[in-house]
Order: structure tokens, then C-alpha cells, then sequence
């Protein structure tokens, strides 16, 4: 008898089953823009994970420094032997090196606020929808009134209160988008309450919280997954945008908002690489989430397909 054998995938009648998670990457395959897009920010993403690896210096360590070396054109050579690629700042700190660790810092920044604004938001949003009432026009209401501002201003008011620092941003960015997620869940939630299933458990007597986080938030989902995409994005421009207006990070943390904002007063001395380059890494990084973002919302919104 011949031994174990692995198993094939699912098929019927010959054919291999067409799974949703299947569909969605067949969907998400068909536009070369998005796959590249996601390409580089895997890329961008997995460089600035491991840039105390991978960095040719630690630009945040005053041992590794030279003020010799300051504003070093685009390949030229320490005197120690390193090569500056991109150049060097002002203070001797190699750009490459310098960019990879800012990123660091505005990807932690944005997954860690996204997470928590995306728990707060969707909280907001079901129980709003699935109690209804005043509860719902209380909640709503406070969500329409933080709307009604700028997020800028109102990161600037804050950050202005409680004072620079990485905690105090990821603060700040929940507190402007969590509005956001809650708006997006309780127009999805309110369309699924209505629907048969819904209303199955409600005649089985399942307690209110299971019918809630394992009925009707997974078919939230997908417009969820948008909206997340689309924050996290805006929240590396934010925190860049902070940060380049001096109430972010302060100057001993890594951010390309301050890499920019160290180098724009010699621009127009010649001197255009310390802003130029972490500016593109800011660009492109943002443009390929909002490029994945924009093609997942075609994806998952039936209305959207052909």
C-alpha cells in the first residue's frame, strides 16, 4: 500500500473551488498599479523594520558622528571611509540612514494609532447603530462635532497642551480619527441589523455582545479595511506634518517631518538634498498605501467591480 499522501485542494466536480479569499486576490491581482504599489510599500516597510540592521549608521548615536562631515553632497565619503549615497545633514548624520529610522518611526506611530483608533471607532459605531435612540444621537453628535474641525487644528491644540513626544501624537491622531471608523461601522452595522440573521439571534436569545462582535461587525469589515489603509496614510503625513511644524517629535527622535524641516533653511543655498530626499521617501511611501487603499475599495465594494 502506498504511504500518506498530501492533500489536494478543495475541487468540485474536477475544478478547484473558487474561495472568497481566492476571488479577492484574483480581484486584487488584475490591477498592475496596485501589485506594484504594494510591492514598494512591502519594500519601504521592510527596510525601515530593519534599519538598525541594515543602516550604514546609527545617525541618532552622537558617537557615530562627525560635524566634519556635515552637508555632505550626494557620494561623497566621510573621513572614516562611509559613503553618503544621499548626502549628509547638517550635523554629519548619513541621509539614508536617517530616513530609514524616521520611517520607523512614522510606521509605529501610525499602526499603533490606527489600532487603537479602529478599536474606539468601531465600539463607537455598532453600539450606536445597535442601541439606536439617544444613545446613538449622543454618540453621532460628538462624532459629527469633531468633524466639524480640521484635523490639523486639532493636533495642533492638543500636541500644544500636552507637549511633544510619541505617545502624545499616537494620542492625538486617535482622538481625530476615530470619528472616522465610527461613522464607517455604524452606516455598515445599521444596514446588517436589519437583515434575517440579525434578527435569528435575536429569536435564540444569543447575548447581545456575540451578535454584535461575531454577527455583525465581520460583515463591517471591508469598508473597515479601507478606512484603515486610507488613516494609516494620513497619519505618516500628519505625523510629518507635526513634526515639521516643531510640536511633534522632538529634535532627539528620528522623523522625516524634522529631517525636512533641518534642511529647509539651506535649500536655497544649494544644499537640497536634506529636505529633498526624505521628502520623496514621504511621497512615495504615502502615494503606494493610497494607491493599495484606493484599488481595496474597488475590491471590496461590490458596486465598484465591472
Amino acid at each position: 500500500m502506498s504511504g500518506p499522501t498530501a492533500s489536494a485542494p478543495p475541487t468540485e466536480g474536477g475544478a478547484r473551488v473558487e474561495t472568497p479569499f481566492r476571488r479577492f486576490v484574483a480581484d486584487f491581482r488584475e490591477s498592475r498599479v496596485a501589485v506594484g504599489a504594494l510591492g514598494v510599500f512591502a519594500l519601504i516597510f521592510a527596510a525601515a523594520m530593519l534599519c538598525s540592521l541594515i543602516s550604514p549608521q546609527n545617525p541618532y548615536d552622537l558617537r557615530q558622528l562627525d560635524i566634519m562631515d556635515g552637508k555632505l553632497p550626494p557620494g561623497s565619503v566621510s573621513g572614516d571611509g562611509l559613503v553618503f549615497w544621499l548626502g549628509s545633514d547638517s550635523q554629519g548624520r548619513d541621509m539614508v540612514s536617517a530616513i530609514l529610522y524616521g520611517l520607523r518611526t512614522s510606521f509605529l506611530v501610525a499602526v499603533t494609532s490606527g489600532v487603537l483608533a479602529a478599536f474606539v471607532g468601531t465600539s463607537v459605531g455598532l453600539f450606536a447603530a445597535y442601541y439606536g435612540g439617544r444613545f446613538d444621537t449622543v454618540l453621532m453628535r460628538m462624532v459629527d462635532i469633531k468633524l466639524a474641525f480640521p484635523a490639523i487644528l486639532i493636533a495642533l491644540v492638543l500636541l500644544a497642551v500636552l507637549g511633544q513626544g510619541v505617545g502624545k501624537i499616537v494620542f492625538a491622531l486617535v482622538i481625530i480619527q476615530y470619528a472616522y471608523y465610527a461613522r464607517t461601522v455604524r452606516a455598515s452595522a445599521l444596514v446588517e441589523r436589519r437583515k434575517e440573521y440579525v434578527e435569528a439571534a435575536h429569536c435564540l436569545a444569543l447575548p447581545k455582545s456575540r451578535i454584535l462582535f461575531r454577527h455583525i461587525l465581520p460583515n463591517c469589515l471591508p469598508p473597515l479595511i479601507v478606512v484603515g489603509t486610507i488613516q494609516i496614510a494620513n497619519s505618516i503625513a500628519l505625523e510629518a506634518t507635526l513634526s515639521f511644524l516643531g510640536v511633534g517629535l522632538p529634535i532627539t527622535e528620528p522623523s522625516l517631518g524634522l529631517l525636512i524641516a533641518n534642511g529647509f533653511e539651506y535649500i536655497l543655498s544649494g544644499v537640497y538634498w536634506i529636505s529633498f530626499f526624505p521628502g520623496l521617501a514621504l511621497l512615495v511611501t504615502i502615494v503606494s498605501i493610497n494607491l493599495v487603499g484606493d484599488h481595496l475599495r474597488d475590491v471590496l465594494n461590490p458596486r465598484l467591480q465591472k
